[in-house]
């Protein structure tokens, strides 16, 4: 575990190599799972915001999810998610002319039609952020879903944290990212990461 400012960053996000592979597994981790993407209240409000924007491009059961719960709900554990239709879909996904499932929230920020890109937990996975005290923990979490993922990871010589440099730096901003990058280069030169 390694520590940067009040964040600390598990050895697996330095080390492990990954790369999103839509073309593979078709938005699976939008559309598996038994819950919804973790969000805060802030991004409640901006999901809400953003509804009238999206919501021709939901499906009829999202619709009516949405309709009955909102657009989120508290898992088992008591923290906030999308909603999800039939035990597992995210209300927010969508399908592209391939059949591809992607996010109706992105779509219409890369449309220019909203400035909310998506929920920090969908925009920052594979990495799961806890809560620990005062401080931020980051832990690579693993899925059979992402197994096309890590090997174009590893064909690419991509880091998790590489890969997703724009939300970690859209989470904790440029300067902690050099600060992380830098830390990364130190370990490389002390033979602790390869």
């Amino acid at each position: 575990m390694y520590q940067i400012g009040d964040v600390l960053i598990s050895d697996e996000v330095l080390t492990e190599r990954f790369i999103c592979d839509l073309q593979d597994c078709m938005g699976a981790c939008c559309i598996e799972g038994d819950a919804g993407a973790p969000v805060d209240l802030d991004e409640v409000m901006q999901l809400e915001e953003v509804l009238p924007e999206i919501w021709d491009d939901l499906s009829i059961p999202a619709r009516k999810v949405i309709n009955k719960q909102g657009v989120v709900y508290a898992d088992p554990e008591g923290q906030l998610v999308t909603s999800i239709v039939n035990g597992k879909d995210c209300v927010f996904t969508c399908y592209d002319e391939k059949g591809c499932c992607c996010c109706a929230v992105e779509k219409a920020f890369r449309e220019g039609k909203t400035q909310f890109y998506k929920p920090i937990s969908c925009h920052l996975y594979p990495i799961r952020i806890k809560k620990l005290g005062d401080l931020e923990a980051l832990n690579y979490h693993r899925w059979d879903v992402c197994k096309a993922a890590v090997l174009l990871g590893q064909k690419e010589d991509v880091r998790v944290y590489e890969f997703l440099k724009a939300p970690l730096i859209r989470k904790f901003g440029e300067a902690w990212y050099k600060e992380l990058e830098d830390a990364v280069a130190e370990l490389k030169r002390r033979n602790y990461i390869r």
